[in-house]
């Protein structure tokens, strides 16, 4: 066994070996930017080198400097986590060569994988369903609507060394496609530094279901169940479940059979990922495999028990695996939300920024029988930078079934505190409510076709309504309970507590009437709201920024942040502004006129911090509605800015090459 292996990643996978690698007694060194100077993966190894400038491509995407961190430290192996070198070849042969050992698969199994066309010509000779398309480099955009037009539309458009959505198309027409081409080869190439693209009919209300794979060097071959991955956003995704709701035994095992074969078929070492897309009637069609630890690999842990970093080092230390298939079970459901910076009521456009208060639930044993763990590589006070994934936290829950799974993950993102930045915690709440969601009714249209004009805020209602009236009324009377306990305060209330109150809950105004005239620690007071009573149980203290109890006979856990004469509530995916008052105050309130946002609407603003790629009009321009007007690209991904309507362009403010903030006038309209 290895006593120091080199982790060649960062944020929370780079945390994530690093804990499984101390468990078995084996030292590690980190890497890490200028960016990520101060970075929790650096904190936690035994060692940390630092190997370059923030950008990854002078940084993390130079094998010499790893391989040069090695030298300096003595580090017998490196685990490349997922991203950057982790499908590299090359990488794995400069390793080979300086006598450093790669904890993934073979040089051999990475090229024939780690290629999307050549994958699927090795997956379709090992008799490994496949979806149909063309296979061969496409050369010019003419071309790629001549094969379309042969495959049939819908097609997919993707990147031959894509992964995570970067480089990857859907297009529906002719004009979809030499758009979605451009687009795909520019992301490629600047993501990949490979600007090959293929095409391949895209299947209809399809689901993307995976198996993984473990294999050791002496043979043997298994299959640990499979992931439900549907949940996708432009491609990438966004929450994952073990197992699929969709499968049955005979697909299962037909999938993880074909799975293992094509491992054999490649000499596969180390853990691997089969992706395959599953149409509504349980056909699946091979897609890719991934040959390298999945970001959704702890779902598949939870339900099997298997430490898969484990494996992974144990294997390329040449041990055997020291289980069977047989042996292999799959126990209970596991559910992963990947918690983003990124802003869910701007089309998830990436946030950066600090961290200024970060308090992710209490890992273990959760209510009933749920299991919560959190993956993560970062603090409170920690930095998202720009250079890289936006990803926080993996948050996951284990339950022995899928409701109780979801219901935990509801109750878990709902105590997940995030600030300081915009994220995707409220709508991953409201994705734990959505009736489709609990139903297991899935696809990978699933965002697009629920929320086709972006997620916004959630309404409440009418019980929910009550139960954020009677939490914002609590936390008012506990505030003013404590203020009248300070001590040598010049002035103590003497009237006692008033029964009537009204709570504001943005333009909704909620009489609410206290039945009991005491106000007690904890908190434990019966009130009507709209003619029912319900009771209300908490221990929730002033500045405690998650407010846990009981309204009537529902556990509530929301959180609480401080605004102007008021709080704003978040829970189950709402977000609130709420203000208690009195009746006479209420009446008055309701007068007050309401303050309009400025007209933006002859603005190009841009949409989030970002560097403009390239603006596609001059100034005068005649645009009509849909045509692009500026692309600009944050965290590795190209948006594309298009014309709400017919207009004239004005002033054009930007210019390619140029770093925006969010909300900076790209250009203005006539």
């Amino acid at each position: 066994m290895f006593t120091k292996i080199l982790i060649a990643n960062r944020g929370e996978i780079a945390c994530r070996v690093i804990k499984t690698a101390r468990r078995m007694g084996i030292a590690t060194v980190a890497v890490y930017s200028d960016a990520d100077r101060d970075a929790l993966h650096v904190e936690m190894a035994d060692e940390a080198v630092h190997i370059g400038p923030s950008a990854a491509a002078e940084s993390y995407l130079v094998a010499e400097k790893i391989i040069e961190a090695c030298r300096q430290t003595g580090a017998q192996a490196v685990h490349p986590g997922y991203g950057f070198l982790s499908e590299r070849a090359s990488f794995c042969e400069a390793l080979e060569e300086q006598g450093i050992v790669f904890i993934g698969p073979k040089p051999k199994a990475i090229n024939a994988m780690g290629d999307k066309i050549e994958s699927k010509k090795f997956a379709s000779a090992a008799n490994v369903s496949t979806v149909p398309g063309y296979l061969g480099v496409i050369e010019n955009a003419e071309h790629a609507e001549k094969i379309a037009a042969e495959i049939g539309y819908p097609v997919m458009i993707k990147a031959s060394a894509g992964g995570g959505g970067k480089g990857m198309r859907i297009a529906w027409s002719e004009a979809e496609v030499r758009d979605g081409f451009d687009r795909a080869r520019s992301e490629a190439k600047s993501s990949f530094g490979d600007d090959r693209v293929f095409i391949e009919k895209y299947v209809v209300d399809p689901r993307h279901i995976e198996i993984q794979v473990l294999a050791d060097a002496h043979g043997n071959v298994v299959y640990l169940g499979e992931r439900e991955c549907s949940i996708q956003r432009r491609n990438q995704k966004v929450a994952e479940e073990a197992p699929s709701p969709f499968l049955d035994e005979a697909t299962r095992a037909a999938m993880g059979e074909q799975s293992v074969a094509l491992a054999r078929a490649v000499d596969y070492q180390s853990a691997g990922t089969v992706e395959f897309i599953v149409d509504r009637d349980r056909n699946f069609y091979f897609l890719e495999m991934n040959t390298r630890l999945q970001v959704e690999h702890p779902v598949t842990e939870l339900i099997t028990g298997i430490d898969l970093v484990e494996q992974m080092i144990r294997v390329a230390a040449g041990e055997k695996l020291s289980f069977a298939q047989k042996d292999i079970e799959l126990n209970g459901w596991a559910v992963e939300s990947r918690i983003y910076a990124e802003d869910p009521y701007r089309n998830f456009l990436p946030s950066i920024g600090r961290l200024t208060r970060y308090r992710p639930p209490s890992e273990g044993r959760a209510a009933g029988n749920a299991i919560v763990r959190n993956d993560t590589g970062v603090f409170e006070g920690a930095e998202i930078s720009m250079y890289y994934d936006p990803m926080i936290a993996k948050l996951c829950t284990w339950a022995p079934t899928r409701a109780e799974a979801v219901e935990a993950m509801g109750e878990a993102l709902d105590g997940f505190v995030v600030d300081g930045i915009e994220h995707n915690v409220p709508f991953l709440s409201a994705l734990m409510k959505h009736p489709r969601w609990r139903e297991g009714r899935l696809s990978t249209g699933f965002i697009a076709e629920e929320y086709p004009d972006g997620f916004a805020p959630v309404m409440p209602d009418e019980s929910q309504r009550a139960a954020l009236a009677a939490i914002a009324l609590s936390a008012s009377l506990i505030e003013a309970n404590r203020r009248e306990t300070v001590p040598d305060r010049l002035r103590s209330a003497s009237d006692p507590l008033r029964d009537d109150w009204c709570v504001r809950l943005g333009d909704d105004y909620i009489d609410v009437r206290l039945l009991d005239g005491l106000v007690t620690m904890p908190f434990e007071m019966e009130m009507d709201i709209a003619g029912e009573t319900l009771s209300v149980v908490t221990d929730w203290r002033p500045g405690d920024p998650v407010w846990r109890g009981e309204v009537g006979k529902q556990s509530v856990t929301a959180q609480l942040r401080p605004i102007l004469n008021g709080v704003r509530l978040d829970w189950q995916g709402l977000s609130v502004k709420s203000r208690v008052l009195t009746p006479r105050h209420a009446e008055l309130d309701r007068l007050m006129p309401v303050k309009l946002p400025p007209d933006t609407s002859k603005l190009l603003l841009c949409p989030m911090p970002g560097l403009v790629v390239s603006i596609a009009v001059t100034e005068g321009q005649e645009v009509k509605a849909g045509e692009t007007l500026a692309v600009v690209e944050a965290m590795k991904m190209e948006n594309v800015l298009r014309a709400e309507r017919d207009l004239v362009v004005g002033v054009i403010n930007a210019k390619p090459g140029e770093s925006l903030a969010v909300d900076a006038v790209i250009m203005e309209f006539a």
